[in-house]
């Protein structure tokens, strides 16, 4: 049976993107970037601190990660709990023993349950970009525009009033967007997204509100994809880093600097059989020549040099 001929007009398509939030772009025709210092490769490690409710609500979808077994799901609820505990201070020792700057994803929940640890991020520097309410508020087509304006309204103002700045950085649960989230983040005065991981560089968007730059946050190098679902050590998940980090760093010196992501999660890569190689990881990276940078931070190198 054949299509109808119909089938094939759609009448948005362009090169690129089939939308009008960005033109096409090739990273390798794009004037070079000059990171501060003569590096060439910005490493953006990126901590995710989430509190996961008992009960997913799974509207519109169940957020990665959330409680499997009958409710209540102590076993993983503890599980993930193990991050706040004792996992993310595991990584502010290791960030700090090299000197590295990072964002911390942040839910809502987590500022108003824990605000000791809103309080040991900023204290050592670190940025704190929205990651929603809590992991059961999740983003995708057919949430009303007005509960998603609300969402994201109500995370910034937890984070808020925790911490007493605004964050200039959004995440969405699982990189999850409607069809009206990059304009609604405009809206409420975001600088940045994290959410489009289709680059290797920041690029900007124009919504009906204004402005707003990705920051591409890399999935297939975050430690729940490489460690949990694909099952592999922490030693390899730390060759694969290194290996995107040789190439970028070869790819700066012809084209100009380019920015290496890593999505980290405590209750994961923090365990005390994993931390190590992590560590030794962040210690290759730093002789190396990274520089270990924050959301904010990357962003502002990048539009100074923007025409």
């Amino acid at each position: 049976m054949s299509l109808d001929p119909s089938y094939l007009d759609y009448p948005a398509r362009r090169r690129g993107m089939d939308h009008q939030l960005y033109p096409y772009s090739s990273l390798f025709d794009r004037p070079p970037v000059a990171w501060p210092g003569g590096a060439r490769v910005a490493l953006w490690c990126v901590v995710s601190l989430e509190w996961f409710p008992l009960t997913p609500s799974d509207t519109p979808f169940r957020a990665p990660g959330h409680m499997q077994t009958p409710y209540p799901d102590y076993r993983h609820y503890t599980a993930r709990e193990y991050g706040t505990r004792v996992g993310f201070y595991r990584l502010l020792d290791a960030f700090r023993a090299v000197g590295a700057k990072v964002s911390v994803a942040v839910n809502g929940a987590i500022a108003e349950r824990y605000p000791r640890l809103v309080e040991d991020i900023l204290a050592d520097g670190h940025e704190i970009v929205a990651h929603s309410t809590d992991m059961n508020g999740t983003i995708a087509t057919g949430l009303e525009e007005d509960a998603e304006r609300a969402l994201i309204a109500r995370s910034l103002d937890m984070l808020e009033r925790a911490s007493g700045r605004r964050p200039r950085g959004w995440l969405s649960i699982a990189r999850s967007q409607s069809w009206n989230t990059p304009r609604l983040l405009a809206e409420a005065g975001l600088d940045y997204m994290c959410d489009w991981p289709n680059d290797e560089l920041p690029y900007r968007m124009t919504t009906a509100a204004g402005p707003i730059v990705n920051l591409s946050l890399n999935h297939e190098l975050s430690d729940r994809q490489v460690i949990t679902v694909q099952q592999q050590s922490a030693d390899s998940y730390a060759e694969q880093v290194m290996d995107a980090f040789r190439l970028l760093d070869a790819e700066a010196s012809a084209y100009g600097g380019r920015m290496l992501p890593l999505h980290l999660t405590p209750y994961i890569i923090a365990l005390p059989y994993r931390i190590a190689a992590f560590e030794r990881l962040l210690g290759r990276l730093a002789e190396g020549g990274a520089w270990f940078a924050r959301g904010d931070e990357i962003l502002d190198a990048w539009q100074a040099q923007q025409a």
